[in-house]
């Protein structure tokens, strides 16, 4: 069996001390056999400390449009990555580690633009969409009332993330898919929820989403979860300072009976991540579960950890 502990959105930058950056987090990594986080901008050498004290194993880079800079420093820390590369190919080839005798392949893509530029490196894993606006079906008799926005994978590149699922899932034991997609609140876009259950259905053994910056609902699909938000972890932006400052870390067990659990975490005062105890851990556990029923998945919430039925 596996055990996998999944963050949202990491960003290391101007700390004077980087190897404390998850040390409040210590006891809900250090038993996993693999740690996973969403890399969002750019890390040099002594940044990249936080990553290697905090043991995080993988990371996904398909959101960073500093990746070209940013993945050499990876390699030199031994830290894994996927979702960017030299070229489109690297960037959708998985990231594979093997624990227990059995090897997980990560899968990394981007459905945003970060700031509205251009993806100019050609080594980044594209999971984009189409927008439109439909008229409210009342709007004749209620002019004014906003449209109903409408949003559409690109044909091309589900078909690409389909056939990197099959073919990663044919090849290796477990497939984790990290997608940077969404927009901040509670509310999902169509074109999320069709990418996740596209994954799934092609093999995916997990989807984890981030990007929104904020919790979002958990979607338990043939059996299998889809995570939309993770939201924040550790993040050091100066502008997200005492913003959008609730997470998630999911553990997952893979094997014979599959686990998924989810504890909260909150950005303090000082900016620094910590796990969520007692009425505020449940405050933020009912919020994941009244958003999941939503999606008719049940969250069990016991003793500042939730519990979603996975498997079959």
């Amino acid at each position: 069996m596996i055990t996998l502990v999944l963050g949202g959105d990491v960003n290391v930058q101007g700390r004077k001390t980087p190897s404390t950056a998850f040390e409040r987090l210590e006891p809900l990594l250090k038993g996993a056999g693999l740690r996973f986080v969403n890399l969002e901008g750019p890390l040099d050498a002594v940044m990249a400390e936080a990553l290697t004290s905090g043991g995080i194993d993988v990371v996904s880079c398909a959101n960073d449009l500093t990746a070209p800079a940013t993945l050499p420093v990876l390699d030199r820390a031994g830290i894994a990555h996927c979702g960017a590369g030299p070229t489109l190919d690297a960037a959708h080839t998985p990231a594979v580690l093997e624990r227990s005798g059995e090897k997980v392949a990560f899968l990394a893509y981007t459905s945003l633009r970060p700031y509205g530029a251009h993806l100019e490196f050609p080594g980044v894993a594209q999971a984009f969409a189409t927008t439109a606006y439909q008229p409210d079906p009342r709007v004749a008799e209620i002019p004014g009332r906003p449209p109903l926005v409408r949003t559409t994978p690109l044909p091309e590149h589900l078909d690409r993330l389909v056939a990197d699922v099959k073919q990663a899932k044919a090849a290796h034991d477990h497939v984790v898919v990290s997608m940077h997609w969404g927009l901040p609140g509670a509310e999902l876009t169509e074109y999320q929820v069709a990418y996740g259950r596209a994954a799934i259905d092609a093999g995916a053994d997990l989807v984890a989403g981030h990007g929104p910056h904020t919790i979002q609902a958990v979607e338990v699909h043939r059996g299998r979860p889809i995570l939309y938000s993770l939201g924040n972890l550790v993040f050091d932006w100066p502008a997200m300072r005492g913003r959008h400052v609730d997470g998630l870390l999911a553990g997952c067990m893979f094997g014979d009976e599959p686990r998924l659990e989810l504890i909260p975490v909150r950005r303090n005062a000082d900016n620094e991540c910590v796990p969520l105890a007692g009425d505020e851990a449940g405050k933020v556990l009912r919020y994941v579960a009244d958003l999941s029923a939503r999606r008719s998945t049940t969250v069990t919430i016991r003793d500042g950890i939730a519990s979603v039925g996975v498997g079959a």
